[in-house]
């Protein structure tokens, strides 16, 4: 089995190839290619993935270029895991919103439409090449923001599927805490990416015992913690929002906190450069602790079961996915993206039923939605007026003259990125 990897020279690539080596039951992967036009870092991180995976004994071999059409040919998936315009695009991201009185952040809001117009036609760009070299390839998008990522792609038509890290992580925490195996816990995990709640967890599958009352009770101060909201948000609601759901309950409070700390992009472009020059020793042949502050926690893992399902190595399984709404959430249009538990097998994802939700989780989800879908416009047609109509839906935005300034900005802050602008 094939495997390429587009963004190889990632400093995320090292978590994912320890999972590759310790998983390879799951996924035997015999050539790992890891494609990225940045040599310098390539030859880096390729070094650390050949040592790693002969410290664990895998068999696989691990090949790096800066071609993409040679990288992808013949591979069976390819995972695409890009950040268009680096640290120094998403220090712009997390920084001109700000200005404007609204949250500075890569996936979210103004910031994370910016992301959008910058990706979603280079993405593509990449999938129409993996589709010539391959068209049975299955496209792993690990790219944010995946929901509207993902949307591009099954538009266009590709084998694709959306993975974020943020359900595995919460299935992590809530097994030790619960002092149970991951595989026994079933997520009731629905919304968009980056705009989810936990409904349930559940106990050995979708109609097991829901153990989040228990959570709620005896945790409650750490997840509140970990989430960084106030205990009594978490009883009133009975659910676990994502740690993204911050942005939208304490829009105003993190909006004076980041206007008073470092980026999170400097502290990260800090961060990948004592991970590359811990990656450069050649003793080096594990990841680093370090890796596990920079983000991506359990991506590996996610992306090992995710890819075994899709090749029909390690059978049909149940995760939460990127996909298709299909009717899955009666409020949506089929066609939209929704990030939900889904049975994954060759065939691809299908979502699993999901009851009737909340209108305090429905209405955020369909007004969110409904932005995504004109991001997607914008970032495929261009245009001032359909990047003001898709800030101007964003309820973080929603105001007209914060719309106007916030276009204004995106678009001098991202020109070389973007040719019609």
């Amino acid at each position: 089995m094939k495997l390429a990897v587009v963004g190889g020279g990632s400093t995320y690539t090292p978590e994912l190839v320890d999972g590759f080596a310790r998983l390879r039951e799951t996924l035997p992967i015999g050539e790992l290619v890891l494609i990225d036009p940045a040599a310098e870092r390539l030859e880096l991180v390729g070094g650390l993935a050949r040592r790693i995976l002969a410290r664990q004994g895998h068999p696989g071999t691990v090949t790096t270029t800066g071609d993409l059409d040679a990288g992808v040919a013949d591979a069976d998936a390819v995972l695409i895991q890009l950040r268009v315009g680096g640290q120094a695009a998403r220090l712009k991201d997390e920084t001109w919103p700000l200005e404007c009185g609204c949250v500075g952040q890569e996936t979210t809001g103004a910031g994370g439409l910016a992301k959008a117009l910058r990706t979603v036609p280079v993405v593509l760009d990449i999938a129409e090449r993996v589709r010539r070299a391959n068209p049975q390839a299955w496209i792993i998008d690990f790219t944010n923001p995946v929901g509207i990522v993902t949307r591009a792609l099954l538009d266009a038509g590709h084998k694709a599927v959306g993975l974020c890290n943020v359900a595995i992580g919460f299935q992590r925490m809530f097994a030790r805490w619960l002092d149970l195996s991951p595989a026994e816990l079933h997520l009731d995990h629905v919304g968009l990416n980056h705009l989810t709640w936990e409904l349930g967890v559940r106990l050995g599958g979708p109609d097991g015992e829901n153990l989040l009352p228990r959570l709620l009770d005896v945790r409650g101060d750490e997840l509140a913690a970990a989430l960084r909201l106030p205990r009594q948000v978490l009883d009133r609601l009975g659910v676990v929002p994502s740690y993204y759901l911050r942005y939208f309950y304490a829009h105003d409070e993190v909006v004076r906190e980041l206007a008073t700390k470092p980026s999170r992009a400097a502290e990260v472009a800090a961060m990948e450069a004592e991970l590359l020059a811990l990656y450069a020793d050649p003793a080096l042949d594990e990841k680093p602790a370090l890796l596990a502050a920079r983000g991506g926690a359990y991506y590996s893992e996610a992306a090992v079961d995710l890819a075994a399902a899709l090749l029909g190595d390690g059978g049909p399984a149940v995760q939460v996915v990127n996909t298709r709404n299909d009717g899955t959430l009666a409020f949506l249009p089929d066609d939209a993206v929704v990030e939900v538990q889904a049975r994954v097998d060759a065939c691809g994802p299908v979502p699993l039923a999901v009851p009737r939700l909340d209108p305090l989780y429905a209405g955020l989800i369909a007004q969110v939605a409904a932005y995504e879908d004109l991001a997607l416009d914008a970032a495929l047609r261009g245009g001032r007026e359909r990047v003001f109509r898709a800030l101007l839906a964003h309820p973080l935005v929603g105001q007209f003259e914060r719309a106007e300034g916030l276009t204004d900005r995106l678009l001098a802050h991202n020109k070389e990125h973007l040719p019609w602008a």
